[in-house]
């Protein structure tokens, strides 16, 4: 009878677990991969912060990426959690001037245990692509046009490590100092760290913050 029994509890564990994977989510990756309108759940850790490109984007949203792929999120309310956050997000998947996006409502956002700060994966800046768009990248190089006023959006710059130039998109609502940005000089060294976000035909780096933008 015991062993019966265990047996009996052994398979329900199984099945249990099993049940379990089949919950899990597909990759970001693959969930990208989708048609824009189809309905995609994602899981992954928040590269970008709620609201930090509001200015440009028009919506309160955030950036998520895991092992696989990042994606954007837009969402019209600030949610209450930071960076490294592990969230789960079901949502349609859509574009935005060619960005491809997650638009969500609140009930359909949920934090999940355990954190986990994003790893940038450093990239040349000719390399700034389709095939980084929505992970947090880093580049470097000597500035090629310095600053260029796009506000209430955004300030533009760009860079040239040799393999292309790149267009580094700050937005305003990211917190960088104007003045700072502004005496940037054309072929001073800088690195950028920010999310691989794109515009129309224009391929470009947005910081988070004021430390994503270094003089090495």
């Amino acid at each position: 009878m015991f062993r019966l029994r265990s047996l009996v509890h052994l398979s329900a564990l199984v099945l249990a677990v099993t049940a379990c994977s089949d919950d899990a989510p597909p990759s970001i990756a693959d969930a990208r991969d989708n048609a824009s309108g189809a309905k995609v759940t994602v899981e992954g850790y928040v590269s970008v912060p709620p609201g930090a490109f509001v200015s440009a984007l028009g919506d309160e949203g955030f950036a998520i990426q895991d092992d696989t792929a990042g994606v954007y999120v837009k969402v019209a309310e600030k949610q209450a959690f930071g960076l490294g956050t592990r969230v789960r997000v079901t949502g349609t998947l859509d574009e935005q001037d060619k960005l491809r996006i997650v638009k969500a409502v609140p009930a359909d956002i949920s934090t999940l245990s355990g954190t986990k700060q994003a790893v940038a994966k450093q990239v040349g800046t000719g390399a700034v692509n389709e095939s980084v768009e929505g992970q947090l990248i880093r580049v470097t190089g000597p500035i090629t046009k310095t600053f260029v006023d796009d506000s209430p959006y955004g300030y533009k710059l760009y860079i040239n490590d040799g393999s292309g130039e790149v267009q580094v998109f700050v937005h305003v609502s990211a917190g960088l100092d104007k003045a700072m940005l502004q005496a940037l000089t054309a072929s001073q060294r800088i690195t950028v760290t920010g999310l691989a976000a794109q515009f129309d035909t224009t391929y470009e780096v947005a910081p988070r913050q004021a430390s994503d933008l270094t003089s090495p």
